[in-house]
């Protein structure tokens, strides 16, 4: 049996037909009210109101929004709502949904291209107004019958390609200068610098903006102190070992993104207070360890809002160029990325 039309405790639901019969209105007079139209006297829509409250009725939203062009949907593809960056941006927009009475789809992609794609095209398939994705895949083409049919697209934490959507990017080069500038000025000329894999645009624009700043302040690259892979235990341990555990050791590290923050903090069990450490993304309880934690902070909740006003002012313009917003990030000073150089 059909579930429509019956509410929640199993009683059919009102029909508009009744709140007219109700009002002793016609039919198109109770639509007009319920949709906010013009052209309803005072008297009318007053009698329409009332005979809405007598029956408990409740406007099909669904089909409401459909008539206008809307579905009330928004999906969100991020990479893993385990990392505390994706988790407060899925938060920041479901918070904003929930104000503006929209739904929120959240699909993840694991950094997986193919994934990323199917997660996608299964969410537009169903008409959402907005998709608002942290790409990872070479190019977003695949989308581009649904841009051009009016599907509003904002890109956050990396740009979309093949298709005309705006874009929420934090300032990385910015962030990375005052990383590096903050080490040099603590003497430090030996920084290691780990990140993630390169593929990922992120980890791209803050391994080029160290090459830049390194060469700014006159300091050559040993390439040994260079590591871009996958934050796993493991592999953030051997890493470690090779950059701390050799004649010439880096006196500074530069860990990138906050996953390999984590792993690093682990790793460095025993000799934290040796080696100066600077994350790239800070940590929720960073202010906590000890030494607290040096990172240049992103704001996932200002980029969000950014992301949403982008898509608000798209969604009655969807042909218009797209537009790139950078975020300003901080530098918070807590002691881990003070300690001299030994």
């Amino acid at each position: 049996m059909s579930i429509t039309g019956v509410n929640g405790a199993g009683q059919r639901r009102p029909t508009m037909k009744e709140v007219a019969a109700r009002a002793g209105v016609a039919l198109k007079t109770v639509s007009r009210v319920v949709n906010e139209e013009p052209n309803v006297s005072p008297e009318l829509t007053a009698k329409v109101q009332a005979a809405i409250k007598d029956l408990n009725y409740t406007p099909n939203e669904s089909a409401r929004m459909l008539r206008r062009g809307r579905t009330g949907t928004i999906a969100v593809v991020i990479r893993d709502i385990g990392d505390p960056f994706f988790a407060s941006l899925g938060r920041a927009v479901e918070l904003w949904a929930r104000s503006s009475g929209s739904v929120v789809m959240i699909g993840l992609t694991d950094e997986d291209p193919e994934r990323e794609r199917d997660v996608c095209l299964e969410f537009v398939a169903r008409r959402p107004d907005a998709l608002i994705m942290a790409p990872i895949g070479e190019t977003q083409e695949y989308l581009a019958p649904h841009v051009d049919a009016g599907m509003a697209v904002v890109t956050i934490d990396r740009p979309a390609h093949g298709i005309e959507a705006d874009a929420v990017l934090a300032d990385n080069a910015g962030g990375i200068d005052q990383a590096i500038d903050h080490l040099v000025r603590q003497g430090h000329r030996r920084i290691a610098y780990l990140g993630d894999d390169e593929r990922i645009f992120t980890a791209r624009e803050r391994v080029v903006a160290y090459r830049a700043a390194m060469a700014r302040h006159r300091i050559e690259v040993d390439e040994d102190l260079v590591h871009l892979s996958e934050p796993t235990t493991e592999g953030i341990g051997i890493t470690l070992s090779a950059v701390l555990d050799r004649p010439e050791a880096a006196t500074a590290l530069l860990s990138a993104n906050n996953m390999t923050t984590a792993e690093v903090l682990r790793g460095m069990a025993g000799r934290r207070d040796r080696v100066a450490l600077v994350s790239f993304d800070d940590l929720a309880l960073g202010d906590l360890l000890s030494p607290g934690l040096t990172a240049v902070a992103q704001s996932a909740d200002v980029m969000a809002r950014t992301a949403i006003q982008l898509m608000t002012e798209r969604l009655p313009e969807p042909h218009r160029p797209g537009r790139t917003v950078r975020v300003p990030v901080k530098l918070t000073i807590r002691g881990s990325g003070e300690i001299p150089p030994s």
